[in-house]
């Protein structure tokens, strides 16, 4: 059974149509990117999926049945971008109190945040204010705090703003565990080089439309384009043959787009041929990155790509 069924969702403003016929499915255990530019719909869509709109026309089905706001929001997590936290109050305070507005008793409330301030290292902030933290510090907080009800479903916007590395790499260790442990995650960022690390899944949203769907590897391998790396003892000199074409070189590394008709075999054959020395040949699949900008901007991969290598 999966998780979370968005059907056709549609939400209408009077200028425009922020989510327009959207669907897709997230099993448990899965962590989903949800991807697109700004002004895309993503915020919108997370905001029907956590109850907070209403969609005008869709369904939207949690765990085998329609979603209900008022029940199904206690099993839910949402972090959103900006900050939804007490400036004035103390952050253990703040952190149990927000606990037992999702369900939990007092003392419950208590043993999860003591656990998750202690794995965090923050137990020396249990009496600082919200305005005393830096924004990475805010940034630990919200997230304790949107997984202190172990919720099914974790939605999370931009969770690393302003976390450096090793926080980063604390909080993406505790995603994959929560994965692990059955929670489904939609991640939601402009950051694709996280995405590629951490999602297994993803869509992409342009104009209220979902123009791409599955999984990170299948996406990469929709959207090759025969383009390989080549490293050379030394290279040949007037390099001509219909079986590809240079795009880049680096020292003795040639970037090679193969033609149509043409195999990698050929290309090893040529430059054998040439009795070149070959110290290395794998194929370059495109970043989520190149992908995000032909479709959204539509800009050939090629082009991106040599952009990218003479950068």
């Amino acid at each position: 059974m999966n998780r979370l069924e968005v059907k056709h969702l549609k939400k209408y403003y009077t200028s425009q149509k922020a989510v327009d016929d959207i669907s897709f499915t997230l099993a448990p255990g899965s962590i989903f990117g949800l991807l697109g530019p700004n002004g895309a719909g993503k915020t919108t869509l997370i905001r029907m999926i956590t109850g907070i709109l209403f969609p005008d026309e869709g369904e939207i089905i949690f765990d085998g049945q329609p979603f209900n706001p008022d029940k199904d929001v206690a099993y839910i997590g949402y972090m959103p971008e900006e900050k939804g936290l007490y400036k004035k109050m103390k952050i253990g305070d703040q952190a149990i109190y927000l606990a037992q507005l999702k369900g939990l008793s007092k003392s419950e409330a208590l043993e999860r945040v003591k656990h998750w301030f202690i794995k965090f290292e923050m137990q020396s902030w249990w009496n600082k204010k919200v305005e005393d933290l830096s924004k990475g510090m805010q940034q630990k907080l919200q997230f304790v705090t949107t997984v202190l009800n172990d919720p099914k479903l974790i939605i999370l916007d931009e969770p690393f703003s302003g976390l450096d590395p090793v926080n980063s790499n604390l909080i993406k260790d505790e995603i994959n565990n929560l994965a692990k442990q059955g929670s489904s995650i939609i991640f939601s960022t402009h950051r694709m080089e996280q995405v590629e690390e951490i999602c297994d899944h993803i869509i992409l949203v342009n104009k209220g439309q979902k123009i791409l769907d599955g999984s990170v590897t299948a996406v990469k391998h929709q959207f090759k384009e025969n383009i390989f790396s080549i490293g050379l003892e030394h290279n040949p000199e007037n390099i001509s043959t219909p079986a590809f074409e240079v795009i880049n070189s680096k020292g003795h590394q040639l970037i090679l787009k193969i033609n149509e008709g043409y195999k990698p075999n050929d290309v090893l054959l040529y430059f054998l041929q040439q009795q070149a020395a070959i110290n290395s040949f794998h194929e370059i699949l495109p970043s989520l990155s190149d992908i995000f900008i032909k479709l959204v901007e539509g800009t050939p991969l090629t082009r991106q790509f040599q952009t990218t290598q003479n950068a």
